[in-house]
């Protein structure tokens, strides 16, 4: 690709972290990760946070913390990634899927509130893009019905709403470091949460249920250990922590990269008739982990015209998402239509997600508009 969707970031401070971990004898649960865990609780003003394996086991690990189990029922957006929904079935609990708003794709409070029944125990929400949802509304929801809220921050590692974080504005917040993310570990996630609670019991579920870690029983001289719970071996080691701790440290100057990039394209692709560009909300930012246009009627291509014309010029772009009601195993589990969920079924055949990354050149930049052009 001459414009690839995603290029990591990777510089060679990054490169001198990794090597010093992989130079440490602890590779797992070592220094590395708790500065790391340190940095993310700084950056987002949380008291607690945990680094874990992907932002899946983070939703898993979220809704285990909650006591989320069989018969519960759990919503989540039916627009987006289908790790959202998972992690209630890997609780054996039930995902009840809800629309979204048309213009920020991001999950409807009007829809939330037709979803609750008394058996609704939690509430995922999506920061789809990279811009909060309408979290005031949201909350008032859940402090209404007694219900915690679970932020999937997977693209929102630097989003506010208001003046607030997300990822410290519900019960628990949930990152990913997934290498097209904002920050990447390879493979990695961490847990938020300003509740002591929740987060000691996280901290036991990652790492197999056990009272007490290897290195400190070594510290302690001591070898016995306890199985607390049913836990799972979810632990973000020494090599990506470091990786992450180095990353973190510009987090601010990626964010700022990716809006300028969409700030050229703001302006140049408004101008083109049946191309819709990503709405902003006053109260919100938006870091544009995806910068995602709507394809309209009038546009002389269809978006799917539009994705293989941008390929054949040498320039990636991806759909994100198709609707977790269109796919397969969930339509065929829960016998779901795509007339209960109009706005995400018509922005399936809508949304485009351009190339965005901070080392993305002015020259790759233009390629893209002209093409679309």
């Amino acid at each position: 690709m001459k414009v690839p969707y995603y290029s990591p970031w990777i510089t060679k401070t990054d490169e001198s972290y990794v090597m010093k971990a992989l130079k440490q004898r602890w590779l797992t649960n070592g220094s590395f990760l708790k500065k790391f865990e340190k940095k993310i609780g700084n950056f987002l003003k949380c008291r607690h946070v945990s680094g874990v394996g992907s932002a899946t086991q983070a939703l898993h690990l979220s809704l285990r913390a909650l006591d989320i189990s069989k018969d519960d029922e759990v919503i989540v957006p039916t627009f987006t990634f289908v790790a959202s929904a998972n992690a209630a079935l890997y609780c054996n609990a039930k995902p009840v899927l809800a629309d979204v708003d048309s213009d920020t794709f991001t999950i409807s409070p009007l829809e939330i509130r037709k979803k609750i029944t008394r058996k609704t125990r939690a509430i995922i929400v999506v920061h789809y893009g990279g811009q909060s949802c309408d979290m005031d509304a949201i909350t008032n929801i859940g402090k209404q019905y007694g219900i915690p809220i679970v932020e999937d921050c997977a693209h929102a590692l630097g989003s506010k709403f208001k003046n607030k974080f997300c990822g410290t504005i519900g019960k628990v917040g949930c990152f990913s470091f997934y290498p097209t993310k904002i920050i990447t570990t390879g493979e990695g996630g961490a847990i938020t949460s300003n509740d002591a609670t929740i987060s000691k019991k996280v901290n036991i579920l990652r790492s197999q249920g056990m009272s007490t870690n290897a290195d400190l029983r070594e510290k302690q001289s001591k070898w016995r250990y306890d199985i607390l719970d049913l836990g799972y071996n979810y632990r973000l080691d020494e090599i990506r922590s470091s990786l992450g701790y180095s990353q973190i440290s510009r987090v601010n100057t990626i964010n700022k990269m990716r809006k300028k990039i969409a700030k050229i394209y703001d302006k140049k692709l408004k101008k083109i008739n049946g191309i819709t560009i990503p709405k902003i909300i006053s109260n919100r930012n938006h870091i544009y982990h995806l910068y995602t246009i709507k394809v309209e009627k009038n546009y002389h291509l269809t978006r799917d015209g539009l994705f293989n014309k941008l390929s054949k010029n040498g320039v990636g772009s991806s759909v994100q998402y198709t609707p977790i009601h269109q796919l397969s195993f969930y339509k065929k589990k829960f016998k779901l239509n795509d007339n209960d969920f109009p706005n995400s079924t018509n922005l399936q055949s809508q949304v485009l997600s351009l190339p965005i990354f901070p080392q993305m050149t002015k020259k790759q930049i233009e390629k893209v508009i002209s093409i679309i052009e």
